[in-house]
């Protein structure tokens, strides 16, 4: 599968083309970067502007094989010298300074967390050393001294952010100018991971130390619908259980709530703790060698042992008279396993639910967590 190219990535191109431009006067169609990953990246440049006092270009974001819904979208950059210092040199014993800001449609942090301070502009530090650094050859190029400004706007960012998890974490206005190696690999776990941390952080600098965690929006969906509880401040972990956990353990978080379908949870409760199907299955061996460990028949366990989901497994549990044994014991290995997992420096509790169902069982700190939750809701 072929790969892209990152925000950052387009951001630094178009920002060294637009220094190149400004400092010769001379146009440029290409430019050429080192990504941090080491590969080449020779960008395109498109909406060309050559001035006197400020340069300007874009660059069309290229993700590759990756479903990015930033693909096709125009990174801008503008790149102008500063009003303190037009043209001149820097003082003597001061060091060049590369101004990087946000302009149209790049998000701005609101919320203590992220990579970058209450108030900047969501270009993450990364992409911020990349713009720096490729500005910085040009400046050596052409012998320039003094400091410049550069600007990075995406026109269609405020339309975009809509679809990405800024909103969620409290970045407004945009998009986020974001990437670490600078390519973009087709359907990236890492990408997950990186969000997860994301969360995680942002919740642990608000001051919690306690977190609720739900695989997706099912999660999500039951706790609202089925306690009044409006899970916007929890963090959607995927597949990754485990690394969740792990990361949480490392931010220093002392408490975990897990809610998720029995269709996911299950996989836990044997110790897996990465769910994806690719991974491992076992739900149908689960399922059932916790209905024998609850005596129920074993007419009704061959019947589990052949069904497709655990969805349709559940009747048989309930007409066996041992769903809710079953369900609970389930619920109490699955903490066995997560505490596991943190080396018994985090306590956690469990929500199982299934869609017909509803609730099917929860831990006994579960009900803990209500009045958490509430009092953080009300705040």
């Amino acid at each position: 599968m072929r790969y892209g190219f990152t925000t950052g990535s387009c951001a630094a191109a178009a920002a060294k083309a637009a220094a190149y431009m400004l400092l010769t006067g001379f146009k440029k169609t290409e430019m050429t970067i080192e990504t941090p990953k080491g590969i080449l990246y020779n960008a395109k440049l498109l909406d060309i502007i050559c001035g006197e006092n400020e340069s300007s270009c874009a660059v069309e974001k290229d993700g590759g094989d990756d479903p990015d819904i930033t693909t096709g979208t125009w990174i801008y950059a503008k790149v102008s010298y500063t009003k303190e210092n037009m043209k001149k040199e820097c003082e003597e014993g001061k060091e060049q300074e590369i101004i990087i800001e946000g302009g149209t449609g790049v998000g701005r942090v609101t919320k203590p967390g992220l990579d970058q301070p209450v108030g900047n502009a969501a270009i993450n530090h990364i992409p911020r050393e990349m713009i720096k650094k490729e500005v910085l050859e040009i400046c050596r190029m052409t012998d320039y001294k003094g400091n410049l400004k550069v600007e990075i706007s995406v026109p269609e960012g405020e339309k975009l952010c809509e679809r990405t998890f800024n909103p969620r974490l409290g970045i407004v206005g945009g998009i986020s100018i974001l990437g670490t190696s600078g390519i973009v690999e087709p359907m990236s776990s890492q990408a997950l991971l990186d969000t997860i941390r994301v969360e995680l952080c942002q919740r642990r600098a608000l001051g919690y130390d306690y977190v609720a965690v739900s695989p997706g929006n099912y999660g999500l969906d039951f706790m609202r619908k089925t306690y009044g509880y409006d899970l916007d401040k929890s963090v959607k972990c995927s597949n990754f259980i485990g690394a969740t956990i792990d990361m949480a353990v490392e931010l220093g978080f002392q408490k975990m709530l897990l809610t998720g379908h029995i269709g996911k949870l299950i996989k836990v409760a044997g110790g897996i703790m990465n769910t994806h199907s690719k991974e491992a299955d076992c739900r149908m061996e689960l399922l059932a060698a916790f209905s024998i460990r609850e005596q129920v028949e074993p007419l009704q366990i061959r019947k589990i042992l052949d069904c497709v989901t655990t969805e349709e497994a559940i009747p048989f549990l309930e007409k066996s008279g041992k769903l809710q044994q079953v369900m609970e014991g389930i619920a109490e290995r699955i903490c066995y396993y997560m505490e596991n997992r943190a080396g018994g420096k985090m306590k956690t509790d469990c929500i199982l639910f299934s869609n017909e169902y509803g609730e099917l069982a929860k831990s006994k700190g579960a009900e803990e967590w209500f009045i958490l939750l509430g009092q953080e809701q009300a705040q």
